[in-house]
């Protein structure tokens, strides 16, 4: 039946290939076709960023999405007749790699496929494991991508990349070299019209070679990447063992690039993809400076911060927020629990995260007695963390409610290799994630001994009575039937 039959969706202009080598853009079937929300659109500067530096040494490529399909049958044909495979494998991506890997290498089986990525440093063995993976890079790569392509053969299997020294060594991303959403014509071509329309929408909404409306700020969307590595050592986190501390990119640079892509295609709202923002009080001060004098429009832009550098420096955060319009802010909070948070080596306190949500609940109300639009909280929380009890978990419920204005972002803590905890919990047996299931479905259950029924629980109101104990009548009112159910993302 016409309503049965799946998609035969193009992947970026008309679908001819028109080179010897493929990148394989990871992420889930379909992601492309039908996002279930917008960060299942965001696209990958490391690939973005490598296949520039290709380009523009004459090493041209093609692009291949596994989000672009929606079956494993539709992803062969597009690979069929090239020589070289290079992809960029997440450990949350690494059961999509191994699968395409495998499917390039039966549709070309004197094909190469060269993988790197954070899953190939921080768990080598378990790429290796995989006959499919040619080539193994550990670490960065924009500095031996043009080696290793040129001469695969000269490199052993599992090799050590080399990173540039500072991020103004790299190019400005040609954004254009990223996939781009399922094409609605071809959709119309095979399936009913209503699948057609969606994908028309899609196409339409996603403002390629930018990127979609996330659910704040207006579209088009700019991703930038200011800095590489949090300094920060939590046990739960992974991203110190990939990349070592690498110089930011100057502030004149950033701005200069978001005003090329405005020139070219339009900004209205900037995602500031650092894991870490607020960091380097000299940059931030020149951001302040820079940003509000040289940039097109003083565009609202997404970015991280930490609650205890807030508190260590609340002018400078003031003067980010009011005066360049810092107006999500990305907070990893994590806990509400001071046991929680030690346990985590979060390096943050209760009192910490407190301070922060006091000052921005109280810039907000400032803010709107102005006329001017508030900022908002993104607010990273975790549960399902081994060790913690029903009244840690009550407490960092509570501290949410304590949030004026917030966009909760909830996950179950999953043990992922290269962090601390994850390499213990794998250690003792306890994780139940595997190459199988590294795709963090937001209700997975990540690790043997949670009781995840009562987190399930916990986000549909049931215990409510006790997160509400000894909070205003106003803060137990917020958070509205099924908002944390919904607000439970991948991890």
């Amino acid at each position: 039946m016409l309503e049965e039959q799946q998609l035969k969706l193009n992947w970026h202009g008309n679908g001819k290939r028109k080179n010897d080598i493929v990148w394989i853009d990871l992420g889930d079937l379909g992601d492309l076709v039908y996002p279930q929300g917008p960060h299942e659109q965001w696209q990958d500067h490391g690939l973005g960023l490598l296949r520039t530096i290709m380009h523009q040494n004459d090493l041209k490529t093609d692009i291949v999405s596994t989000r672009a399909v929606t079956s494993w049958e539709q992803l062969a044909p597009k690979l069929r007749g090239y020589k070289m495979a290079l992809m960029n494998v997440r450990s949350y991506t690494f059961p999509v790699a191994l699968k395409a890997a495998q499917i390039f290498k039966e549709t070309n089986p004197d094909g190469l496929v060269l993988a790197g990525g954070m899953h190939a440093t921080v768990a080598p063995d378990e790429m290796a494991g995989v006959d499919a993976f040619d080539k193994i890079c550990q670490g960065a790569g924009e500095e031996i991508i043009l080696d290793l392509v040129r001469d695969p053969g000269s490199f052993p299997r599992v090799f050590l990349g080399q990173g540039s020294r500072s991020m103004a060594d790299w190019p400005e991303i040609d954004r254009e070299l990223w996939p781009k959403p399922a094409n609605w014509k071809e959709a119309l071509a095979n399936a009913r019209p209503r699948r057609a329309v969606r994908a028309m929408k899609l196409e339409r909404n996603f403002n390629w070679p930018m990127e979609p409306e996330c659910g704040w700020g207006p579209p088009p969307v700019a991703t930038i990447i200011t800095s590489r590595v949090c300094p920060w050592q939590c046990v739960f986190c992974n991203e110190a063992s990939y990349i070592p501390n690498m110089g930011r990119r100057p502030v004149s640079m950033v701005i200069d690039e978001l005003n090329a892509l405005d020139e070219m295609y339009g900004v209205g709202s900037v995602v500031i993809h650092d894991s870490m923002f607020f960091q380097n009080p000299k940059w931030l001060q020149e951001w302040i400076e820079e940003y509000p004098r040289r940039a097109n429009r003083l565009w609202p832009y997404w970015a991280a911060g930490r609650a205890d550098t807030v508190r260590q420096w609340p002018d400078l955060f003031t003067a980010l927020v009011r005066e360049t319009n810092w107006n999500l802010i990305s907070i990893g909070f994590e806990s509400g629990s001071d046991r929680i948070l030690k346990l985590l080596n979060k390096e943050c306190t209760e009192e910490d995260n407190n301070f922060a949500i006091d000052l921005v609940n109280r810039l907000g109300d400032e803010m709107v007695a102005e006329g001017k639009e508030p900022p908002v909280f993104w607010s990273n929380i975790m549960l399902g963390i081994p060790g913690e009890t029903d009244e840690d978990a009550f407490k960092t419920m509570r501290m949410l409610k304590r949030m004026k204005r917030v966009f909760p972002s909830i996950s179950y803590y999953a043990p992922y290799p290269g962090s601390a905890l994850g390499f213990q919990l794998i250690a003792e047996g306890k994780s139940l994630m595997s190459k199988d299931n590294y795709h963090r479905f937001p209700d997975d259950e990540k690790v043997k001994g949670v009781n995840y029924g009562f987190y399930r629980e916990l986000l549909a109101g049931k215990y409510d009575a006790e997160v509400n104990r000894g909070l205003s009548e106003e803060q137990q009112q917020r958070g509205y039937d099924g908002m944390y159910q919904q607000a439970l993302v991948k991890a």
